[in-house]
């Protein structure tokens, strides 16, 4: 879990609340996921079964199953500090903060006159104070001690959109703009000035690009598959030294 770092009217911050446990062996698992791909690949009687389309596929379905057997205790032991928060709508210190925060910005507003614009501004910041904790008890997010609002990031379904969803959007729309940049640079170098076309976008040839880049989940998986996403080590350009 972490604390929803206030905008206004509260400390700024970023509390981690996961166990340390959790890192520890979620290291563990990447490590011998590796370790079964590559003893799957070099395993001589059973490379015709596990080719280059059924490793990949192998090593995912035993991913939950693995994960389970690391990471199942730790993440009943996260479920169960969700118990100490408690709804925001319901939470005494959220009225307390909301209140001490009013109270700041009023006792500043009497330092200034009436429609002044320091006025205006600080009327305006309670406003905004107001709706932004009503928008917590509307919301379904639980609220600690602190009286601020907690995002539940252990994988809780009921609780998806506080992190786990804009992680995902932000994963899928960064690798979007990542696959876009990738398929136009290897159309310049198919080109005859192809340094004039990294330098000066071909926005006639880029917006397609662009626009079909949406679908880059199945295309990576496609070249994935076909042995072209990923170049051998002899390919790879390497500077003088």
């Amino acid at each position: 879990m972490v604390r929803a770092p206030p905008c206004h009217g509260g400390s700024c911050g970023f509390e981690s609340r996961q166990s340390r446990k959790v890192y520890k062996h979620l290291l563990i698992f990447l490590l011998l996921a590796i370790f079964l791909y590559l003893f799957l690949e070099n395993l001589v009687s059973m490379k015709k079964k596990f080719n280059k389309t059924l490793k990949p596929l192998f090593t995912l379905f035993l991913f939950p199953f693995i994960l389970n057997s690391f990471l199942g205790n730790d993440i009943a032991q996260a479920n169960d500090n969700i118990s100490n928060l408690i709804e925001c709508k319901n939470s005494a210190n959220l009225e307390k903060r909301l209140t001490s925060s009013i109270k700041k910005f009023e006792n500043r507003l009497k330092l200034y006159d009436e429609n002044t614009p320091q006025a205006e501004f600080l009327k305006k910041e309670i406003s905004l104070t107001n709706a932004r904790f009503e928008s917590y008890k509307k919301s379904n997010l639980l609220c600690g001690k602190d009286g601020l609002p907690h995002l539940i990031t252990n994988g809780d379904f009921h609780h998806f959109n506080e992190f786990s969803l804009p992680a995902l959007v932000f994963l899928y729309i960064t690798g979007w703009i990542g696959w876009a940049g990738r398929k136009y640079l290897q159309y310049s170098l198919n080109t005859e000035n192809s340094f004039e076309n990294e330098i000066i976008i071909n926005v006639p040839i880029a917006f397609p690009i662009i626009i079909s880049g949406f679908l880059w989940p199945i295309e990576a998986w496609k070249e994935f598959i076909a042995g072209k996403l990923i170049v051998t080590d002899d390919e790879v350009t390497i500077s003088p030294r």
